[in-house]
């Protein structure tokens, strides 16, 4: 308020729509060599990963992982390391119970619509099925894309 009047502004319109989407975080461990191959920008790299080139392929398929409307299989990849001590009883594919281990490890962002619950269902059960950990860490949020 100024001067006893009320001062009124317009609520402009944003520039940009929303689309409210599911966000899948999926950390692959890989080989210290693939993950500085990766870093040296060789990008070829992924597909020499068991584990990562599986995944990479389900998110490839027609699916509803990865779907930006005119893009499919749209994945963002960004790299990383994963320390964790295992307990005494956990059968851990790398490192040993009790000790501490650090993993070379990339980070998978997929985007799916918050719509396709079944089929994106099915497509995150086999990611699941091929990740190598014991207890895979893969998190999954609802976020909101902005889009022209």
């Amino acid at each position: 308020m100024r001067g006893g009047l009320q001062e009124k502004r317009a609520i402009a319109t944003p520039p940009f729509r929303t689309r409210r989407v599911q966000l899948l975080t999926i950390h692959v461990p890989v080989a210290a060599d693939t993950l500085r191959a990766l870093a040296a920008g060789d990008g070829d790299a992924v597909e020499r990963e068991p584990a990562l080139s599986a995944i990479l392929a389900i998110v490839r398929e027609a699916n509803p992982l990865g779907d930006f409307g005119a893009y499919s299989g749209v994945v963002e990849l960004g790299l990383g390391w994963e320390l964790f001590t295992p307990a005494a009883n956990a059968r851990p594919t790398l490192g040993a119970a009790e000790v501490e281990t650090r993993s070379p490890t990339v980070v998978l962002r997929v985007h799916l619509d918050s719509e396709d619950g079944q089929a994106a269902a099915e497509s995150i059960a086999r990611i699941l099925a091929a990740h190598p950990w014991e207890i895979p860490v893969i998190e999954r949020i609802s976020v909101e894309l902005l889009m022209r």
